[in-house]
């Protein structure tokens, strides 16, 4: 049960595929499908969470690629995962990761991004750091000039009144806790420099991880829209892709 007096604003529902802009949706699987041919026999990959990496689960999986192993981000893409015939396994298990695939809610042009709208960001931000390479992949509308509020958080459950009184202005999700117990909530002030912001929120006592990604997690950013899919690099030194 989430802290009294702290549920606070909640996020409006995610859009269905059946609610969204059909050219967005067109977006997203392109975008998908194009991160879908860069695995190949073999490799270790992450899958991680959200609207736009479901398109890549059914892509994925028609390539019919030998010998992959998949860790997931999130016990909704691991049951997805499973029950198209991929195999999915523990990041313990598996070790290091070829790539890592996962979408973002938005990106900055230095190639910053913010995830967690599906609550699912501590998870991804360990299995994107874990990955050789990490692509991101994205309809054009989540290209954005500056990036805005709410930046996801994860909290511990103990003393999370006095997190959020930290943070403020902060407030919980009225959703589900994390599959590992934390407690989902979003940062809604200014981010201005998010070097700073990251700093800021990593260093909060309470704070498990936030949804600020960094450019030098990056390793490739696809994005498509209209005009087909665009390929973006990141600064993960050593990940470029071809």
């Amino acid at each position: 049960m989430a802290p009294s007096g702290a549920a606070g604003r909640r996020r409006p529902a995610p859009l269905s595929e059946h609610d969204e802009d059909p050219a967005v949706t067109r977006h997203k699987r392109a975008a998908a499908r194009a991160a879908a041919e860069l695995v190949h026999d073999g490799m270790r990959v992450g899958l991680g969470t959200g609207t736009t990496f479901a398109h890549l689960l059914p892509a994925l999986a028609e390539r019919g690629l030998r010998d992959l192993r998949c860790v997931a981000t999130s016990p909704a893409t691991e049951h997805e995962a499973r029950a198209l015939g991929l195999t999915v396994q523990a990041l313990e298990e598996v070790g290091e990761l070829d790539m890592a695939i996962d979408g973002a809610d938005q990106i900055d042009p230095e190639g910053w991004l913010v995830k967690g709208g599906g609550g699912a960001h501590t998870r991804e931000k360990i299995v994107a750091s874990a990955a050789l390479r990490f692509v991101v992949i994205a309809s054009a509308d989540k290209a954005v000039e500056r990036l805005a509020p709410p930046v996801p958080l994860e909290l511990l459950r103990f003393g999370a009144q006095h997190t959020l009184a930290a943070l403020s202005p902060a407030r919980l999700r009225d959703v589900p806790e994390s599959p590992d117990g934390g407690l989902i909530a979003d940062y809604f002030g200014p981010v201005g420099d998010p070097r700073e912001l990251s700093v800021r929120l990593g260093a909060t006592p309470g704070v498990v991880e936030h949804g600020l990604f960094p450019p030098q997690m990056v390793s490739l950013i696809l994005i498509a829209g209209e005009d087909g899919v665009r390929r973006r690099a990141g600064a993960k030194p050593g990940g470029a892709l071809s």
